[in-house]
């Protein structure tokens, strides 16, 4: 699946090659700057109205030649996403970020992730495809080269698993993409598809049965790492294509639910980035893939469903499935005795209404784990915004007939309710975070088109960096 030219190449060290010259400049430096021009040179940038505001490039001729001005924020370090709008705007080529005594160059840092993601493309339907000549950044932070090209490519597979439509993504693909993952890192899988879920996820089973054979529902597990290191489970909600069930969404509310498998696209790009750096923990990979279609066998308002930690659920919307499909998935993480469990699901609208569509919500049994969350969101222009799991909503969650209902009637706190609903199936005691995201980008941004968007991933990954990138598991 081809998302951008040649990704590994957009990064390159610099050694000398031959390139053309990008002066970052902020306001307070231009006119210090324009000191040491031609008269025909500031002529030039008058002429382009340039005054070095963010985001902002203008063109200087030298001699045969030419280099570029681009307006960044005032500050040493550069943004996530500061160079996206240069690598949209320069033409095709190689380029070099040029330093001066005045203005040493900014640590470059998460910014190559930016050039990288500005440059990515989704035409796999398009008979003509829509790439450019890349644009090529030399960096002499060597260092700095591989994990940008890593958390780019991490980007990029969420892009890509979620815009690519249900028909091609469906639980089948879902499974292919963890054998590919498999493959690349030594990494076992097990799968447990169709009927055969009855038994062992029987709320995998009842809402994806209804499903064609060819998007069968799927349970895809995937091992990898020492045993003896900290064991970390990552759970990604994988409805391929989200119809409501007997509950049917309106045309308008069906429209993007390709990307109801948005969390599964964020687990799977979280799993490359730990089984890339080698990061020392046991990982224990889950996605519960499902399409939650209609059809005479499709669960039914008023059913009761049991679970697979014992729970009964009583079934009072069909289209409040993720959260049965994820409570399966985490009460077999839990059996394992994980250290830590994150889920991400596109699980309620209600998250959207509340935070609208660039942040995540997040839910957290532990303080703790929130703020370094946050902190490591903040730190890379991944924002989070946390929620919270109180504890008076649960009897939101009573039943007549069951141990639970999927879905309370009231309306209020849909977001905190779903996770309160997640929480009854996770271990006691363990540390767990679930990302409620959007896993889409309804308008384009520098370095962020519109359409499928890594959402809170960047922020996890700091967070599992912190916390284990320099662990030692044998003191």
């Amino acid at each position: 699946m081809r998302t951008m030219t040649d990704r590994n190449a957009l990064i390159q060290p610099d050694r000398g090659q031959k390139a053309v010259s990008i002066q970052l400049l902020d306001k307070a430096g231009l006119e210090p700057f324009l000191k040491t021009l031609g008269e025909g040179q500031r002529a030039a940038l008058a002429a382009q109205k340039f005054e070095a505001a963010p985001g902002e490039l203008a063109i200087v001729p030298d001699g045969t030649g030419w280099y570029g001005l681009f307006g960044i924020k005032a500050g040493e370090v550069l943004g996530t996403w500061a160079l996206a709008r240069l690598a949209e705007a320069l033409p095709g080529g190689t380029y070099r970020l040029a330093a001066s005594p005045a203005r040493p160059l900014p640590r470059l840092g998460d910014a190559l992730v930016g050039w990288i993601c500005a440059q990515y493309r989704f035409d796999r339907y398009r008979t003509e495809s829509t790439a450019t000549e890349p644009r090529i950044l030399l960096c002499s932070e060597l260092r700095a080269i591989e994990p940008a090209l890593a958390e780019a490519a991490a980007i990029s597979l969420v892009r890509d698993l979620v815009n690519t439509p249900a028909e091609d993504m469906g639980p089948a693909q879902l499974e292919t993409e963890a054998r590919s993952l498999a493959k690349a890192f030594g990494a076992e899988v097990h799968v447990i598809a169709g009927d055969a879920l009855e038994r062992d996820y029987p709320m995998v089973h009842a809402v994806g049965r209804a499903a064609s054979r060819h998007h069968a529902p799927r349970l895809i597990e995937l091992e990898w790492g020492d045993p003896r290191h900290p064991r970390v489970a990552i759970v990604g909600k994988g409805v391929c294509f989200d119809t409501g069930g007997l509950d049917l969404k309106p045309s308008s509310g069906m429209v993007l639910m390709k990307k109801d498998m948005g969390g599964a696209a964020h687990a799977l790009a979280l799993a490359r980035l730990v089984m890339g750096h080698a990061l020392p923990v046991r990982l224990h990979l889950l996605i519960p893939a499902v399409e939650n279609a209609v059809a005479g066998n499709a669960m039914r308002p008023g059913d009761i469903l049991r679970s697979r930690k014992g729970l009964s659920v009583e079934i009072t919307n069909t289209d409040a499935e993720g959260r049965l499909i994820l409570g399966d998935a985490l009460t077999r993480a839990s059996e394992a005795e994980p250290q830590l469990v994150i889920d991400f699901a596109t699980l309620t609208g209600a998250a959207r209404v509340a935070l609208g569509p660039d942040l995540p919500a997040i839910f957290a049994r532990k303080d703790a784990t929130a703020a370094e969350l946050s902190a490591a969101g903040g730190e890379r222009e991944d924002p989070v915004w946390r929620l919270p799991l109180h504890e008076d909503y649960r009897d939101y969650l009573k039943s007549d007939v069951a141990d639970i209902v999927n879905s309370h009637a009231n309306g209020f706190a849909g977001a905190s309710v779903a996770a309160l609903f997640l929480d009854r199936f996770v271990g006691e005691g363990i540390d767990w975070v679930h990302y409620d995201t959007f896993a889409w980008r309804p308008v384009a941004k520098p370095g962020r088109p519109k359409g499928g968007e890594a959402l809170g991933l960047r922020a996890a990954w700091g967070l599992l960096l912190a916390r284990y990138r320099d662990l030692n598991p044998d003191t």
